[in-house]
């Protein structure tokens, strides 16, 4: 009796946990659209918000790391590839040092390209936000601002090209 009584105990118990988990959902699934943060600008006064998207456009968010070898490949690729990508506002946002982040864009000579922002997020908004654990990180959002994926590590111009068709 005892002992079928504990099976059912610890039963109830995992059952409980198991059920928990599943409501547990992260911020940005929480609200799929594209995030309230407030990015600093590399003239280190202004600030670029949802409300400055290009309207009816795209949105390849990447979270980066300018020391991170594979967030150096992938701008190095990103803008051999930037005619692929000219009906897509790219926001590349880091919260790193800001003296690194311009040393990152200009390196990669990220400002001669319109429809790329460099950023800073002074607030740390973003990483806790996407809970992210590896970089770069990517959210593609459609022409409407709504999350289409994320998507943590390096990915190729292909994938990201696929991620953002017909959206």
């Amino acid at each position: 009796m005892k002992r079928s009584l504990l099976v059912l105990s610890c039963l109830f118990i995992a059952a409980t946990l198991f059920a928990q988990v599943d409501s547990v959902k992260r911020p940005y699934q929480k609200f799929p659209t594209y995030p309230p943060v407030r990015l600093l600008q590399t003239d280190s006064v202004s600030f670029y918000t949802k409300e400055d998207l290009p309207k009816k456009k795209p949105v390849m968010l990447v979270l980066f790391n300018p020391q991170c070898q594979h967030c150096q490949h992938e701008a190095e690729e990103l803008t051999k590839n930037i005619d692929q990508f000219k009906d897509v506002q790219i926001v590349m946002a880091t919260t790193m040092l800001f003296d690194s982040m311009m040393t990152f864009r200009e390196k990669y000579k990220l400002a001669a390209h319109p429809n790329i922002v460099v950023a800073q997020d002074t607030h740390f908004f973003l990483p806790s936000f996407f809970m992210i654990h590896n970089l770069p990180f990517h959210a593609f959002y459609n022409k409407k601002k709504e999350l289409i994926s994320v998507f943590e590590g390096s990915m190729t111009i292909e994938k990201m090209l696929k991620e953002l068709e017909n959206r």
